[in-house]
């Protein structure tokens, strides 16, 4: 799969711009990884078999009625034991695999609880053959190096309806953390003030932990914002909660102790416990260390007296899925938050992939499906391209920017977590003083139209923002049947690289090439649910070691998953029982009650994601809009 691994903040990008480079949005080497040759096939590697669920769509209804008021099923949640049982692979499937396998010279190493997967341990040499592949050394145009097939592996015909996927055949690191820097880190940039408006007005001293200052928020400004604090007045901090974050970087815990110390929070001492997933990811910046560092600050800080479990693995397909496997199938964790992703597109067949890697969704899929059966929230960040998902990666000069969203948050029993900017006032390089006056949609066209008055075809900050739109692999779910303002996807999209010739090594062609057609009018699955604030300049205090400390500035949906993470602890802890998955209940909650002074939700009616803008009710670019925390707990602790 294309490699995704932009890490370069804006702030880079920004300075790059002011020298004189417009136009390149900071996206990275596109070009294909370099062919060093067959891979040493005596390497021993190890392979995770995704093995298929049984009763889908029976499992997808139990979901349901687990979150649906007077079901006889109503938060009865499976343990990990049930869901195997009634759901997971048969005893006699595990073992036709399992002789596949030893056939092969390949050995099991687990099979997991949940019946979902096998991991394997084998050489090179024995995976070529069972796969009838041939896997071989590259090195990505960042010069990491890594090895991956190259085919598409192929199944016997007898395991097909077993086996979805084999992860793992490939170590080339495919997903970005969606946390973005500021883009006018600048002298020349002044932040006057948050804006007193609305649900923010004179708020700042009500949470002893916030500052009150845009770029510089901390957990306590967000209890501020989105109506928290009556919780921790009335005692609610999470405790008998346990926190889960699947992540795919190793970090120090040391930050999230030393955040919370710095903002004067109160928290349980030693909560904290790393799981290492594959042997654990790597601790650095460029790793994305600090994701992980702001995953446990901001979850943990939101509900402190949470213990928090951390799943970090490396950042290959079968890292990413076996840590939500473990998140999943330990069943220890109430409440889990993902801040990764990549492109949904970047999953389909195309001259840039290589190959079909959609098996890799459904995959995921059937881990979200476990967790909401046993009642585990989950949340995931979708991303800070806008409606644009491609742009991070790709840019928009080489190739265009096709209406996209991210995964996993565009599956459907995940809660997508969106982007919004709270009010605020500025002033750049001797420009007007402009304000953001009311709460709305993230996105930097705001500050795109602000600066092409200030200084004229100086910058691109195209497009970032809040993720947002139409999945073009999952179906409109049934939570969203009968919400205002569901959109189908749009036509005549198409992911077309503008020069081939510069991109594909060998190829010719200066003339745009369509590597993918995106399906038009499509019913898909709508992102996202909901928002809370995550544009870089309204954003936060972050602490990270491996970033070089204590640093302001930071956002993107990256903060709104965990944040959602730590505000699901404290209402498990105020109902005296998981909450379970999220949409069903907020998507009703949200049309029968709509929105008012006692709603569980305030509507985002400003802003944009440079495609979809901000609407009375639903609009893909902040969901259902943003939180009444309180509010919310009322509902759900009253059975609605």
């Amino acid at each position: 799969m294309f490699t995704q691994l932009h890490r370069k903040s804006l702030t880079t990008a920004l300075a790059l711009l002011l020298c004189g480079v417009a136009g390149t949005s900071a996206a990275r080497d596109v070009r294909p990884a370099l062919d060093m040759g067959t891979a040493n096939t005596a390497q021993t590697v190890n392979v995770t078999l995704v093995l298929n669920l049984h009763h889908q769509e029976a499992l997808e209804n139990y979901v349901y009625r687990t979150v649906t008021p007077g079901d006889p099923a109503y938060h009865k949640f499976l343990s990990t034991a049930e869901f195997a049982r009634q759901y997971g692979a048969t005893d006699d499937e595990i073992a036709q695999v399992q002789a596949f396998l030893k056939h092969n010279g390949i050995a099991t190493t687990e099979v997991t609880a949940n019946h979902l997967a096998i991991k394997t341990r084998g050489t090179i040499s024995q995976f070529n053959n069972a796969f009838q592949t041939t896997i071989r050394d590259y090195q990505s145009s960042e010069g990491s190096h890594f090895h991956r097939p190259s085919r598409e592996p192929v199944l016997p015909s007898a395991l097909a309806g077993t086996v979805v996927m084999a992860a793992g055949l490939s170590t080339e690191a495919k997903y970005v953390s969606h946390h973005m820097h500021s883009s006018l880190a600048s002298p020349q940039l002044t932040k006057l003030a948050p804006m007193a408006n609305g649900l923010l007005t004179n708020k700042a001293a009500t949470n002893g932990t916030a500052t009150g200052v845009p770029g510089q928020y901390t957990v306590g400004d967000v209890a501020n914002f989105y109506n928290i604090n009556p919780l921790y007045n009335a005692g609610v901090t999470g405790k008998g909660s346990t926190i889960g974050i699947v992540t795919l970087a190793d970090f120090y815990p040391a930050d999230a102790y030393s955040y919370w110390n710095m903002i004067g929070l109160v928290t349980k001492p030693n909560r904290i416990t790393q799981m290492h997933v594959d042997g654990g990811g790597v601790i650095s910046g460029a790793a994305g260390s600090g994701e992980t560092s702001l995953d446990v600050e901001q979850s943990g800080g939101l509900a402190p007296f949470a213990d928090v479990l951390v799943y970090d693995a490396p950042n290959t397909d079968a890292g990413f899925l076996d840590a939500f496997n473990a998140a999943v199938s330990d069943n220890r964790a109430d409440t889990i938050s993902v801040s990764w992703g990549n492109p949904e597109v970047f999953y389909y067949n195309s001259l840039l992939t290589g190959g079909d890697f959609t098996g890799e969704l459904r995959s995921f899929h059937q881990m979200f499906l476990e967790a909401a059966a046993q009642g585990q929230s989950m949340f995931a960040a979708t991303g800070d391209s806008g409606a644009y998902d491609t742009v991070r990666a790709l840019g928009h000069q080489l190739f265009n920017a096709p209406l996209t969203v991210d995964a996993p948050a565009s599956d459907p029993f995940i809660t997508a977590a969106g982007g919004t900017t709270t009010p605020f006032t500025f002033q750049f390089a001797g420009g007007p003083v402009a304000s953001i006056t009311e709460e709305g949609v993230w996105g930097w066209d705001y500050l795109q139209t602000y600066l092409d008055k200030v200084r004229p075809g100086r910058y691109d900050l195209f497009s970032v923002g809040g993720g947002g739109g139409v999945s073009i692999f999952w179906r409109e779910p049934f939570y969203q049947q009968f919400t205002r303002g569901i959109k189908r996807t749009e036509t005549n999209q198409s992911l077309i690289a503008q020069n081939p010739s510069l991109v594909f090594p060998g190829n010719t062609q200066t003339t745009p090439l369509t590597l993918l057609t995106l399906p038009g009018n499509f019913r898909g699955r709508n992102v996202p649910d909901v928002s809370l604030n995550a544009d870089p300049e309204t954003g936060y205090i972050v602490v990270s070691t491996a970033d070089g400390g204590v640093g302001s500035g930071s956002g993107g949906t990256s903060f709104v998953a965990p944040q959602l993470n730590g505000i699901s602890a404290l209402l498990t802890e105020s109902s005296g029982h998981r909450v379970g998955f999220w949409n069903p209940q907020i998507y009703f909650l949200q049309n029968a009650f709509g929105y008012g002074p006692w709603s569980a939700f305030n509507d985002i009616r400003a802003g944009d994601n440079w495609f979809y803008h901000g609407v009375r009710g639903y609009d893909p670019g902040a969901g259902i809009g943003t939180l009444n925390v309180t509010n919310l707990a009322l509902f759900l602790g009253s059975g609605f």
